[in-house]
């Protein structure tokens, strides 16, 4: 068998041994401890929201408020205050002081002309609604209703709509001496602060403890049910990274403390909570330097899911005020962005993305992406700019590897020899090998260290296109408008000239009317492969025909800007490997091998069928 093909197949096993191994040893993490701080709820009728209650100083929560379903009317009709800033735009319920009606300028939901705007949050009452909350619990000298809850009829007693350097002041007065206030202020991107503040005009000191919640109705429709990709709570719990599911927030065990289902961590110092999907966050912040508990609940009974982050209870003396803050991430996972908010402070904010477990080699990857495409300003250039940079910090292996395929095809005539002279005794053939291999000092294995070098650069690249919005609708030129989608074109519509769609890539029409990306990808593949001659082995022969044409259908519905990577990795490998086997005294013989690919095969002798004897049976 020729070694370098025993070289490239022993590589392939060894790709899939690697994965596999992979997905064995280093499964995705699960949280090691519950997050704390949830929410109680009452017996009854099915709530959507329910704030967790104060303590008294040094006991366990206890106790309820809650919104039924039936205040979906209220809340549609609720005054709202506007929101409009260069990238946000919607408005802010009075009724319990929502945030629950945003939508993202920058950010269309297809490519098609008038396609309108993304939505972020939506009120309570539409599909999958999904908003944000602050409020107080009640403690000590306060009823449940003295404290502002999801209900709760705010005066707004200042600004006309939220903007950037335009923040607006709500009030509420509980009539029984406490005043309490919000301002709320967002930046000139997607991040929110809220202050909350409790004046004590009563005759005693009261105790209260602030929150805020994120509240999702129904876990969402539009979930990319990827393994790729995390969808559901992320978190940050002191520098520890915890991303959990939607179905592992379903499945959670009642937590007997706090009288639902839930994952809680108690006593975190630095941190933030929330829910993400594929391009789109919203995250809950506490200012620094206070210690809150987190949590992740879910109600069975009305469908809810909740993130929540509750502060530590305040005691606030007759005539003093109390005051807090926190801040609402409520936007696009924009790289830049998320790093300037953890520049100023927000822990490890960056790690809402996605980045997988090669997250050592995607966040640099990443990171040269993106100022590639800075420099270049297009994203399917960049990807080509990016695969250059990456094979030239592999050319050393590459040189190495390819200098010993082409000292291992020099030895060819000698291993026939040995393979005459050892006939059927493979023990002498395979220590006459090795005296020859140590003897031009070649070694056999030096072609298999580039390849499997490059399977955790591929899942890294593949995982930063796939995660990251800022290939989200990423052109490149022509009909390649969105790199992150697979190739719109086919023999259907004639390669994008047509003005018609190709069929989709899940359709079986797709596997027929393959696009001209994969087309390329299978030929670069092919043409690489007859660098050398086929192997002599008929199994060998059929592995290596079908190869191209089997990753070509394979990547054939994978985002362009992974395939775009993928052929010119192929045409760069084949210009490498050709010129350096080359400056070895080697020259592949490309024609003659495609020459000799296209020739029908003799039949063996064996193989050829004597005629039928006439009347013979």
């Amino acid at each position: 068998m020729d070694e370098q093909n025993k070289n490239l197949i022993l590589a392939t096993a060894l790709s899939f041994v690697v994965i596999l191994v992979w997905f064995v040893l280093f499964p995705p993490p699960e949280p090691d401890t519950p997050i704390d701080g949830t929410v109680q709820t009452t017996q009854g009728t099915p709530t959507d929201t329910a704030v967790p209650a104060a303590p008294a100083a040094g006991t366990a929560p206890a106790g309820v408020d809650a919104v039924s379903q039936s205040d979906s009317a209220s809340i549609a009709n609720a005054p709202r205050v506007q929101i409009d800033t260069p990238r946000l735009t919607g408005s802010i319920s009075l009724v319990g002081g929502r945030i629950d009606d945003l939508k993202l300028k920058d950010y269309r939901t297809t490519l098609d002309e008038g396609a309108p705007i993304v939505t972020m949050l939506s009120p309570q009452g539409t599909v999958d609604a999904y908003y944000a909350l602050q409020g107080w619990a009640a403690g000590t000298g306060l009823a449940p209703d003295a404290v502002p809850g999801p209900d709760t009829e705010w005066t707004l007693i200042s600004g006309e709509a939220l903007g950037v350097d335009s923040p607006i002041t709500l009030s509420w007065d509980n009539g029984a001496g406490q005043v309490f206030g919000r301002t709320i202020a967002v930046d000139e991107n997607y991040m929110f602060t809220m202050t909350q503040s409790v004046t004590n005009n009563g005759d005693a000191p009261v105790t209260l403890a602030p929150y805020g919640m994120i509240v999702q109705h129904t876990e969402p429709d539009d979930l990319e049910n990827f393994f790729i990709l995390h969808e559901g709570a992320v978190a940050i719990a002191d520098e520890e990274l915890i991303e959990t599911d939607w179905e592992d927030i379903a499945e959670a065990e009642v937590n007997a403390k706090w009288g639902r289902q839930a994952i809680v961590q108690e006593g975190v110092t630095t941190g933030w909570v929330g829910f993400t999907d594929h391009f789109w966050q919203a995250i809950l912040i506490p200012g620094a330097g206070q210690t809150f508990d987190q949590a992740l609940t879910y109600d069975a009974r009305s469908d809810i899911y909740r993130a929540v982050t509750r502060l530590p209870t305040q005691t606030v003396a007759t005539g003093a005020t109390s005051e807090i803050s926190m801040q609402l991430f409520a936007g696009a996972k924009e790289w830049a962005i998320l790093r300037e908010y953890e520049s100023a402070g927000v822990t490890k904010f960056i790690d809402s993305i996605d980045w997988g477990w090669f997250f050592f080699l995607t966040k640099p990857i990443f990171w040269l992406l993106h100022e590639l495409n800075k420099l270049i300003g297009n994203m399917g250039w960049a990807i080509i700019g990016l695969t250059l940079i990456i094979k030239a910090v592999l050319f050393p292996l590459a040189y190495k590897s390819y200098v010993s395929m082409a000292k291992m095809k020099e030895l060819q005539p000698q291993m026939e020899k040995l393979k005459e002279q050892a006939g059927d005794d493979r023990q002498k053939m395979q220590q006459g090998m090795m005296e020859l291999y140590k003897k031009e000092k070649v070694n056999p294995a030096a072609g298999c260290l580039p390849i499997l070098l490059q399977i955790p650069i591929f899942f890294s690249l593949y995982k930063v296109i796939f995660v990251t919005i800022e290939l989200r609708h990423a052109p490149w030129f022509g009909v390649f408008r969105d790199l992150s989608a697979p190739d719109p074109t086919s023999i259907f519509n004639f390669y994008g000239l047509a003005p018609w769609d190709a069929p989709e890539p899940t359709s079986f029409m797709a596997l027929i009317f393959i696009g001209i990306l994969p087309l390329l990808l299978g030929i670069s593949m092919w043409l690489q492969q007859k660098l050398n001659p086929a192997p002599t082995d008929p199994t060998q022969q059929m592995i290596f025909a079908w190869m191209p044409w089997v990753f070509m259908f394979m990547l054939g519905g994978f985002a362009s800007g992974l395939v775009v990577y993928w052929i010119a990795n192929n045409t760069i490998t084949f210009t490498q490997q050709y010129l350096i086997m080359r400056s070895q005294g080697y020259k592949p013989d490309v024609l003659g091998n495609i020459r000799s690919s296209f020739k029908r095969k003799p039949k063996a002798a064996n193989d050829v069928k004597e005629p039928a004897k006439k009347g013979g049976k």
